[in-house]
């Protein structure tokens, strides 16, 4: 028996899709990597343009355009075909398009005999990656959203600057949906174990009003980056990396994924982003941080959002 390779298909080779494969390629994560678009010119040229950097890289992977037939023996298909969304909508407008597009990629996936790991990144992510496993039929351990990854690493970074301390040295989370109803938890963060809140409130020169400001700008932070650059990659390139890394090692570590609650939270038929211990199984289990009343409020209008988002797109559904 030959030893086993780890390969990831990415559905979508538009700035999201190559920018995840350049970070699985300079991180060397993965040893197959194969880029799958409808436009074959463009998941060709990446490919090519990938192999020339091939030398450069810690172990080289193989990376080709393929099709669907080659998520057959992959370990992770990624979902990032999308349709783009303009500046005058949100991330929640351009939801039934991208569900359509995402029920054609899951048909032909699942059609190649594909039995791995759904990483989904198209947006709405929350409610995309419903979808995902709603059209997959895998279990939902197997279908894993980006999350509020990004959001918290935006949240950390932003705090880091603010503390002028090294990001790695705090613990905190964006939940909720990866949009603009997300919430930071500032009441679970900590920093060397000391809780964030009592570090503010306890030095005068810190302010829960900064810290409101700071949730404000990782709220609007893809659109901020949006004015300036015109479309979001390389944060959520090298979250997604982050995660397949998780995966792909069986790490056992928390990230903040959307992930399907079935009673944690207090919720039950939704996909959101909170805290969850990720390995090669996918999802193996999701933590409760212990909110305080307003979080635990602004948690519960972010889920009704998302549900009453959905409702319409899933009034029949199979696996109810």
């Amino acid at each position: 028996m030959g030893k086993h390779v780890n390969r990831v298909a990415i559905v979508g080779s538009g700035f999201v899709g190559s920018t995840y494969a350049y970070a699985l390629m300079n991180q060397g994560i993965a040893e197959e990597i194969v880029l799958i678009d409808i436009n074959k010119a463009k998941a060709e040229g990446d490919a090519m343009d990938l192999n020339h950097g091939k030398l450069f890289t810690p172990s080289p992977a193989k990376v080709w355009h393929g099709d669907y037939s080659d998520c057959k023996d992959a370990d992770i298909v990624c979902i990032s075909a999308s349709v783009s969304q303009s500046e005058e909508e949100t991330r929640l407008t351009v939801v039934e398009k991208n569900t359509a597009i995402v029920k054609d990629v899951v048909e032909k996936v699942m059609a190649s005999g594909f039995d791995g790991i759904f990483l989904v990144v198209s947006n709405p992510v929350d409610i995309i990656t419903y979808a995902t496993w709603e059209f997959s039929g895998l279990p939902k351990e197997r279908v894993i959203g980006s999350g509020t990854t990004l959001d918290t690493a935006r949240l950390l970074f932003l705090l880091g600057e603010y503390f002028r301390i090294d990001p790695r040295s705090i613990n905190g989370y964006i939940i909720g949906e990866h949009g603009d109803s997300q919430i930071a938890s500032f009441s679970t963060a900590t920093i060397c174990g000391k809780p964030l809140l009592d570090i503010v409130t306890s030095d005068s020169q810190n302010r829960l009003t900064d810290l409101e400001k700071i949730a404000n700008d990782v709220r609007d932070a893809a659109y901020h980056v949006w004015d300036r650059k015109g479309a979001t990659y390389f944060g959520i390139g090298m979250a997604l990396a982050r995660i397949t890394k998780a995966i792909l090692r069986n790490e056992n570590i928390i990230l903040p994924v959307s992930a399907y609650l079935d009673g944690e939270y207090g919720f039950h038929d939704v996909y959101v982003g909170v805290p969850a211990v990720i390995n090669r199984q996918g999802i193996s289990k999701i933590i409760e941080l212990d909110l305080n009343q307003a979080e635990q409020e602004k948690l519960t209008s972010s889920i009704n959002i998302l549900k009453s988002t959905m409702e319409p797109l899933f009034k029949n559904k199979a696996r109810l």
